[in-house]
This record gives structure tokens, sequence and C-alpha cells, in this order.
């Protein structure tokens, strides 16, 4: 644990060097060097977005500096797993195909001796944030799905941070969905998955996806779970400050650099609250008052209202503003161990490990 704190100490500093000295010096290398690199128009075989790691542009410079210290740390989140988990819980890195032949990184995780023939239970675990990944705050529960009897699949959809600058590309509720789609099925289509003993798991922007999930293939899953999910990303981009606003639209194919009030059928459309009709998985759904990330009379208080209008099957739990709010889940607190307890007992109902 030493030795990670200290490699991400190192990591956090050395980028925040590499950062501040290329915002310092960006204005005057542009001034001197006008032949910039043109980064969105270049490319090289399949690649989106090429980034020519000889530039004299000290943004692509930073660029590069940032995604592989991106990198380092996610190499460093892996081994800290392994290290103390790795006594009982097997970690291997796999890339599959998304719907669109597009290579997608991802980690699974079994008993580090499988039985020979069995076929396990499986639950895809999908994380939130903006361009966040697999890290610490997924190490517990992994561990404990595993022990309990099931294996697990935690697809870094595109906009995941760690896997390089093509990869860093942020699109909610499309290519987010799609990745989390396809790694159930590559799931779903290993020897000692039982496909038929599916269910997905996702906190925050990974609720939001577990959601559009279930509705985009109801019979895929067997039973799902979302944890203070957006659950309407129209109100989530009406109260966010507008520099984020502008990051989503503007990473956005599907939004096309549009805000909502331009373009307001498609951020509709990635709203899980539309499209409840469509769920046909049981769902559990834990949430806390006080969150100030996706506040619960926006989002989870009302799906709760649509999903109970629907007549759909499902349980819920609100806490009474649990410490941290939005993250009450990384923290060690009755209302964090309740939540695992409910969410294991909600999957062995219906996954039966």
């Amino acid at each position: 644990m030493k030795t990670f704190r200290f490699a991400a100490a190192c990591c956090a500093l050395v980028l925040g060097t590499a950062l501040a000295c290329g915002h310092a010096c960006a204005a005057d290398a542009k001034a001197a060097d006008k032949k910039t690199v043109e980064k969105k128009a270049a490319k090289e075989g399949d690649l989106d977005k090429f980034i020519n790691l000889d530039s004299d542009d000290i943004d692509t410079k930073v660029e590069v500096i940032t995604q592989t210290l991106y990198e380092q740390e996610q190499r460093i989140v892996t081994l800290t797993f392994m290290q103390e988990f790795g006594d009982r819980v097997k970690l291997k890195r796999v890339a599959y195909a998304s719907a669109d032949g597009t290579l997608i990184p991802g980690y699974v995780f079994t008993p580090l001796k499988p039985e020979a023939g069995k076929k396990y239970p499986a639950i895809v675990m999908v994380h939130g944030g903006f361009h966040e990944r697999f890290d610490w705050r997924w190490f517990q529960l992994i561990d404990l799905a595993v022990t309990k009897g099931y294996v697990v699949i935690f697809p870094e959809y595109r906009g995941s941070r760690g896997y390089g600058a093509n990869h860093y590309v942020n699109e909610y509720g499309i290519t987010d969905t799609a990745d989390v789609l396809a790694a159930a099925h590559y799931f779903s289509g290993l020897d000692y998955v039982d496909p038929a003993r599916l269910a997905i798991f996702g906190q925050s922007r990974g609720g939001m996806v577990t959601l559009l999930a279930i509705e985009k293939e109801p019979a895929l899953f067997k039973a799902a779970i979302d944890i203070v999910g957006l659950a309407d990303f129209v109100a989530y981009m009406a109260y966010k400050p507008d520099y984020r606003r502008n990051e989503v639209a503007k990473e956005s194919a599907y939004f096309k650099g549009k805000l909502p009030n331009e373009n307001l059928g498609a951020y509709m459309d990635v709203s899980p609250i539309n499209h409840v009709d469509k769920i046909q998985a049981p769902l559990l759904v834990l949430a806390t008052k006080g969150d100030k990330i996706a506040p619960y009379d926006l989002h989870t208080g009302r799906l709760l209202d649509v999903l109970k209008s629907k007549g759909k099957v499902f349980e819920s739990k609100t806490y009474d503003n649990a410490p941290g709010g939005h993250i009450f889940m990384d923290g060690d607190t009755p209302e964090q161990r309740d939540a695992l307890q409910r969410s294991f007992d909600f999957l062995g109902k219906y996954l039966k490990p």
C-alpha cells in the first residue's frame, strides 16, 4: 500500500508540474511557432485521433504526458488489487469488441481456483464519473462478489481514463452504454459464465448506464442494481456549472456540441426516466437524501415514482443523509454496509450463486 501511495503521489506531482509548465508556456510557444499540429484532422490507420509524439506543440506534449501518467496510474491500481486480494481473486485484463468493432479494455475477476466445468452467476460492474475508471473504491465490492460465488467483469467503457487518448473521448449514454452491453455479451459467451444468471450493477453515471442497458436489452439481465444513478440527463445538465455542461456537449458526437436548449431530443433520449416502460429485469434502487451530484428529488425520487406507476418489479432504500452523500458507498459506515447487504441479498434472490 505504501508503494501505491508513493507512486500515485509521484504521478500527481509530475502531472501537476507538467500541466503548470504547459499552460504557462502555451501562449509563448504558439506565438513563436505557428506550425502547430492539427490533432483532430490527422489520422493513422483506423485511429480516430492520432497524437504526434514528436510534436513541438506544447498542448500536444501536455496531452501525451497526461495520458501516459493516467496509464501508469492504472497499472499501479491493478498491481495493488493483486497484492491485496491475489490470494483468492484472479484478475485478468481483457479487450473485447464493442458493437462498432472498437476494442474496449476491461477486467475479469474470478476465483483463484474455479471449479472445473462450473457455470458461475455473473455481474457486470459499471463505474461512474466523467473520466473515471477501476480503482480502490471497487476493491471490496469485487472481493465480496467473488467470495460469494460470482464472477465479475468491469468494463472500462469509452471515456474512462488510463487507456490512451483515443479511448478518453466521452459520450454519455451512447458509447458507454454500447460498451457495457458488449461486455455483458462477451462475458455471457465465456464457458464458465451462466448467461441465464447475469446481473448489472452501477453507481452514479454507472447507475444511468445500468438503467439504459436494461431498457435497451430488457431480456439480457436477470437483475439490476442502480445506486445514486442519473435518471434524467436533461435535469443533470440544468444544474451543472457551465464548464461541465460545455465539456459534456463538446465531447459527444451525439450531442453535436450543443446544449439541451439546442438539441433537446438527444438529451431526452439518453435519460433513463423516459424509457422505464421497457424495463423487465427486477431492479434494486439505492440512494440517499443530501446527494448534491444526483439530487434525490430530481433523479431517484422521480425514478421510483415512475417505476411504481408502471408496475415494475423493484426494491428500494433511501438513506437519510448518508455520510459522503453521492459517494456514500465509498465509506465504511452503517449505510454503506447496509447497502452492500441489501445488494447481495437482492442478487442472491435472482441469481442464486
